[in-house]
């Protein structure tokens, strides 16, 4: 009995558990601050009523992967990838050991979605160990939002995203989508297990390196003399060279929990939830009262979303835990799908544009087209449109883009607050050099990423202390001199060593080049740089 007793504390103990962000092992990620959320109930009843019995432990290991009880014993019979005796790997391998409720906590964020993960990577024929890229990513956190605007479980960029087909618009953001990530990121590994000729490190360094570093590497070893395999390439930046051992680490500790002593929470090796194609755009309030979820629960597990109801042009589909599914198709049979989405009549006033009308009711200018078969934004004074508008006040959705941003700016810390409203040009590294305080910080207290672009009207919050408000001062009081310069690329420069060299951020470099930051950099490419000239030498 003693997997049945383990497995249902693990499960009890998850009620009050409050989960944290993605910084845990991730030292060298500063990690934008999510929501924290519990483990759903659903998954917490069925993990009690369904308890694996220590007396039936042996028969189990003599069944197929696919018939294990265990979600983790599926995956553990079909690792394959080598696990070197490495420093890096060792290393790694024994901060997780010493900090085993890291591994709880992601056991919990990664329940929900693990087994329909798992079966996607089975039918590719591609290696299970890639469950565990998101542990590293994201610690399987859906609203992980890292310092290089990486989002979701699986970490995509808004360049890499766009490529690869994942849509990210006002409404919605395939990264956090995740199954739609999860198909575009086995996609991706997929092509990498080509191009690497099936060697699985090389491809995971890739996949966080980029693929053209990771070649350029090994063709500059290729030429000293030098071996190409993964642990040969000493030129790679060190968060790669540490990426690929801490996923070794934990494929190490899975594969052999039994000689680490480490425990891997119990989860079902069955379908818990399941994916409902409701046709049409419709209030997440709604869908949750009809799924008989609270709306922050059903927002979790659809966390794409970005507001209070799904796309209009899709996708219109939601990630329901089983059991909700079935009275969630209940309810849409007895329905009108009319009803989902709450209506206001709108009578257009003078100076009134389609995009003033949408930001009064939280909606877009194309929805309202849609809606009113309007070819072109032009509209008249008198007329009457038809406007989509959330049935709850915009508060209740704690999940979205708003709430989340106010939940972050709302949070208190030392000092005095302060409001900034930005302005043309502004960018987080001269705000951070005016009020005296750190561009980690300045992105953190207002949910961003270091490397985001400020728009003009936005609002910012700034914790200022006494100290770093007379620094801010005294700071601030130089005038810019910007000048142009042509920077030639050097061996082992990278985005972010540019960018910090001259006081930029990568997205400025990015968008004055009109490169993406996946792209490997060449020895001897000229790079436009726009410098402050009193704040580097140049």
């Amino acid at each position: 009995m003693k997997r049945a007793i383990l497995a249902a504390s693990v499960v009890l103990g998850l009620s009050g558990c409050q989960l944290t962000s993605t910084a845990d092992h991730e030292a060298e990620q500063d990690v934008a601050p999510t929501t924290e959320y519990p483990l759903q109930e659903g998954l917490q009843r069925y993990a009690l009523v369904h308890p694996v019995q220590a007396d039936v432990a042996q028969q189990e290991k003599e069944l197929p992967p696919q018939l294990q009880a265990d979600i983790w014993d599926r995956v553990r019979m079909q690792m394959a990838i080598e696990v070197p005796d490495n420093s890096l790997v060792q290393s790694h391998r024994d901060w997780y050991l010493r900090h085993p409720g890291y591994i709880d906590r992601v056991a919990q964020r990664a329940a929900p979605f693990l087994h329909l993960i798992v079966e996607e990577i089975e039918k590719r024929n591609l290696p299970l160990e890639l469950v565990l890229v998101p542990v590293v990513e994201s610690a399987y956190d859906t609203f992980a939002y890292s310092h290089g605007r990486a989002s979701g479980i699986w970490q995509f960029i808004p360049s890499t995203a766009r490529h690869y087909g994942l849509d990210i618009n006002w409404w919605y953001d395939g990264r956090r989508d995740v199954m739609a990530a999860t198909t575009t990121a086995l996609d991706y590994f997929d092509r990498l297990g080509q191009t690497f000729n099936g060697d699985w490190l090389l491809a995971l360094a890739a996949y966080n390196g980029g693929q053209g570093r990771v070649l350029g590497a090994m063709r500059r070893n290729e030429q000293a003399g030098k071996g190409t395999d993964f642990w040969s390439l000493d030129n790679l930046p060190r968060e790669t060279r540490n990426y690929v051992p801490k996923i070794l680490a934990l494929a190490e500790l899975l594969k052999e929990s039994d000689t680490w002593a480490v425990t891997w929470p119990y989860i079902p090796n069955q379908p818990v939830t399941e994916i409902v194609d409701v046709g049409q755009q419709i209030d997440l309030a709604l869908a949750a009262e009809m799924a008989g979820m609270s709306l922050e629960e059903l927002h979790r597990y659809n966390s794409g979303y970005n507001r209070w109801a799904t796309a209009p042009d899709g996708p219109h589909t939601l990630l329901l835990p089983s059991e909700r599914a079935r009275d969630f198709r209940t309810a849409m049979a007895n329905s009108d799908p009319k009803d989902w989405l709450a209506w206001q009549r709108h009578q257009v006033r003078s100076g009134e544009s389609l995009i003033t009308i949408a930001r009064r009711y939280n909606t877009t200018p194309t929805a309202i087209q849609q809606f009113n078969n309007l070819s072109g934004t032009m509209i008249r004074r008198g007329d009457y449109l038809l406007i989509p508008v959330a049935s709850q006040d915009l508060e209740r959705y704690t999940l979205s883009a708003e709430q989340r941003l106010a939940s972050a700016q709302g949070r208190t810390s030392s000092g005095t607050r302060v409001e900034h409203r930005v302005a043309r040009g502004d960018t987080l590294w001269d705000l951070s050099r005016k009020y005296g305080v750190t561009v980690a910080n300045l992105a953190r207290w207002n949910n961003m990423a270091p490397g985001d672009m400020l728009r003009p009207g936005q609002t910012l919050v700034v914790w200022q202390t006494q100290a770093t408000a007379s620094t801010g001062t005294t700071a601030s009081t130089s005038t810019p001199v910007v000048r142009t310069i042509q920077y030639q690329v050097r061996s082992g420069d990278s985005l972010a060593r540019i960018a910090s060299r001259f006081r930029v951020s990568i997205a400025d470099i990015e968008q004055w080049n009109s490169i993406s930051r996946d792209r490997f950099l060449q020895p001897g490419q000229r790079l436009t740089l726009h410098v402050d000239v009193t704040r580097v030498n140049i």
